[in-house]
């Protein structure tokens, strides 16, 4: 026997086995147990969501020799007939390809017939609105006043197509989307049922990326499942399978818009698409990353968060927020659902993507409000930060900056890496400042090096040793797993920029893992400030 897919093998056969339609399920049950069935029905709703396969338990439970609670019985004559496809009293239309004033006719004359068993003969017309006009009109008597014995089941997806003459002759019921955790838990139903292992982070990735469509669901992990041939379903594997990426890529893309940086951006983006990621696939799931933060910040402390995410997630999300505003969340967000109706039609996909990415890391590309905002809001960032250094003297920048750092006006508007004067070698007090503030340096360096500083927070120790013309910063581990993670980043060549735009120095930063021999240090006397200043980095998180 040829393999048959999941959405078609587990499709609903009784009332109870519907999910996420409980409202209109317990309607349809209770007219079905009182004998109060309407002669016509409108089933609308987005793809997936059960119109078909309600519409077919409808005709069976009204058929049925022997309904249990409203649902049919599925043992009778009757319900294994329509089950198989031979029943003449179930009549399925699809009006994508009989559309005309003819097919409606055709339906017309046999209405006049009573059905050779069983009390009803049901119509079931799917897709609905592509009839014509003149389809419609032809129709509407029949279906306004059909003979006892004759039941109309319309279902659409676009609703507002149906003319107002056939709503008004209709039982309207509206199919809503499926929420994620009930697609997640029919996910784990299924799977368990196959005789599958899967993570509940895999499934509740493929309910999220359904968008309420259980049979979209089902087919995504059909696919999924035919992929692993019995291995375990990993979150991992979903995300290569699908063409997605995980949710640390979006906040490291995000970090480097909000800052500007447009190389490191496309640097990211670059990688996900040589990897194989579908581009319109990474769009639409960057803008739901988006969404759920912005979300995030937009409800107060205590309230519920109308997010479907783990305590973990969120408490990453919330840290996340700190670093973006939601008019910049906004733009993201009009930016890119922008870019997803070109992609539709692009012949260059990849070439818009980067022409969006540069967008949103550049609002002086914009003229809008809120671009002019977002920058707005980089610049009162940089000068908080600039006055925070001491580099300026007051919040407004028109005070005279200080003498000793080197810093040009042109800092405040960005550009704060490219002065007129070159970084100069560290003196002693500025080691020592380094020192008293290495706290707060991994904390800004942690927005973009979150893996690497919690690494250096707890297995690393902090070095200052003369070299032959400045000193150099080492950062020595005691641990050979975390100094592997923390060389194979860009952590130290982030730490040199930041040092630099922090105090206008120029130290190099280099990682070494513990009693390597990496500079011969000399005895310490007269000279000891620029010596060795070794401090083990023991410091508390922030609640």
């Amino acid at each position: 026997m040829s393999y048959v897919a999941l959405y078609r093998k587990f499709r609903p056969s009784t009332f109870d086995e519907v999910r996420g339609q409980e409202a209109i399920v317990t309607t349809l049950k209770n007219q079905v147990k009182t004998g109060r069935v309407q002669h016509a029905y409108l089933f609308c709703g987005t793809r997936g969501t059960g119109k078909t396969s309600v519409a077919k338990i409808l005709a069976r439970s009204v058929n049925c020799e022997h309904p249990v609670d409203g649902s049919p019985c599925g043992e009778c004559a009757v319900c294994r007939q329509i089950a198989s496809g031979s029943s003449m009293n179930v009549i399925e239309i699809d009006a994508a390809s009989n559309n005309g004033v003819d097919n409606i006719r055709d339906i017309i004359e046999e209405v006049q017939y009573r059905p050779p068993t069983g009390r009803y003969k049901v119509y079931i017309i799917d897709e609905v609105h592509m009839l014509s006009t003149g389809a419609f009109n032809a129709l509407l008597k029949t279906l306004e006043e059909p003979p006892e014995y004759v039941i109309f089941i319309l279902a659409t997806t676009e609703f507002a197509k149906i003319p107002l003459t056939i709503l008004s002759r209709c039982q309207r019921y509206d199919f809503h989307r499926i929420d994620t955790p009930t697609i997640a838990g029919r996910l784990r139903e299924l799977t368990e049922k196959e005789g599958h292992e899967a993570e509940e982070k895999a499934l509740a990735y493929i309910a999220r990326a359904a968008d309420g469509s259980m049979r979209d669901a089902l087919s995504l992990l059909d696919q999924c499942l035919a992929f692993l041939t019995g291995d375990v379903l990993t979150y991992d594997k979903v995300l290569e399978i699908l063409g997605a990426a995980d949710t640390a890529v979006y906040r490291e893309l995000l970090l480097d818009l909000t800052e500007g940086d447009v190389p490191a951006a496309l640097r990211i983006l670059d990688t996900m698409l040589d990897s194989g990621r579908e581009i319109g696939q990474f769009v639409s799931d960057f803008i739901w990353y988006l969404r759920n933060l912005l979300m995030v910040s937009s409800t107060a402390p205590g309230e519920e968060i109308p997010v479907d995410a783990s305590d973990e997630q969120l408490t990453e999300w919330r840290e996340t927020t700190a670093y973006v505003d939601q008019n910049t969340l906004m733009r993201y967000i009009r930016v890119l659902s922008e870019l997803t109706s070109q992609l539709r039609q692009a012949s260059n996909r990849r070439v818009l993507t980067e022409v969006a990415v540069i967008r949103l890391a550049k609002p002086q590309m914009e003229v809008r409000q809120d671009a002019v905002l977002d920058r707005l809001r980089r610049l009162e960032e940089r000068l908080e930060r600039l006055e925070k250094n001491g580099v300026v003297a007051t919040a407004a920048g028109t005070g005279p900056a200080a003498a000793d750092t080197g810093a040009s006006p042109a800092a405040a508007d960005g550009t704060e890496e490219e002065t007129a004067d070159p970084p100069t070698p560290p003196a002693p007090e500025d080691l020592q400042k380094i020192r008293r503030e290495w706290p707060s340096i991994l904390d800004e360096m942690k927005r973009k090096f979150p893996g690497e500083c919690g690494l250096i927070r707890s297995q690393a120790a902090l070095k200052f040793a003369p070299g032959s013309s400045k000193p150099e910063l080492y950062i020595e581990f005691n641990k050979d797993l975390a100094y592997d993670d923390v060389i194979r980043s860009d952590f130290a060549k982030g730490l040199t920029a930041c040092l630099r735009r922090r105090y206008r120095i120029e130290v190099p930063v280099t990682i070494i893992k513990s009693g390597e021999n990496h500079v011969p240090l000399a005895a310490l006397s007269l000279e000891e400030q620029l010596g060795r200043i070794h401090m083990p980095i023991d410091i508390e998180e922030e609640n």
